[in-house]
């Protein structure tokens, strides 16, 4: 068992008891999915609000709250689908498309507070985080309609959401903006290795 199969088994047991709730209440994964997407759309507003705000950091960090949160909703709808055989081919594109709305929307908040609070630098990095995030989705999504086995890589969306959380919590808790500069740089590191690792692995098998 590798480290993703453990922490996704110990996340279920605490949102197994939530998800036979939502199958009592008769709530669908897509309305989950599109929750979750709203979440990171207010984790987004809280990021861009912090440009503005008397403690900037402190709305980092409840960004990241809100984010973190979000996250979960982007792991109950799979299963809420799964347990409660709600499965659908329209359900699945749902899905991965506000997944990656959530990720355009989330870093882009970021990168607009950073910006904006004169860290250029660190602004250009997040972009460099965004491009990464969509390319791997990306490469992924072109490779399988090419019949192509592709989920190889080391920072896929879980650990991205998870990263990107607690660097922003942290940064709100410590009243520092290192945390979440270096979980934006490792974003933008690892993703587009990941990204460019997908395509040297789909071009060994198309060779």
């Amino acid at each position: 068992m590798d480290y993703r199969e453990f922490l996704q088994k110990a996340i279920y047991r605490v949102i197994n008891p939530l998800i036979k709730g939502m199958l009592r209440a008769h709530i669908t994964p897509n309305v989950v999915t599109f929750t979750g997407f709203v979440g990171n759309c207010a984790a987004a507003g809280l990021f861009v609000a912090a440009a503005w705000a008397a403690r900037p950091l402190a709305w980092i960090g409840w960004g990241g709250l809100v984010l973190l949160l979000a996250g979960l909703f982007d792991m109950m709808d799979g299963r809420l689908a799964r347990v409660g055989n709600l499965s659908s081919r329209f359900g699945a594109f749902w899905d991965s498309t506000l997944d990656r709305y959530s990720e355009l929307v989330s870093l882009s908040g970021i990168a607009v507070w950073l910006f904006s609070s004169g860290d250029g630098l660190w602004g250009i990095i997040t972009l460099l985080a965004l491009i990464g995030s969509i390319m791997v989705s990306y490469v992924r999504a072109r490779a399988e309609a090419l019949g192509l086995d592709c989920k190889v890589g080391i920072l896929q969306r879980p650990e991205r959401v998870v990263l990107l959380a607690a660097g922003a919590m942290l940064t709100g808790i410590l009243g520092n903006v290192i945390p979440i500069c270096i979980a934006v740089a490792i974003i933008a590191v690892l993703a587009n290795f990941t990204a460019f690792y997908r395509v040297w692995h789909c071009y060994k098998q198309l060779k």
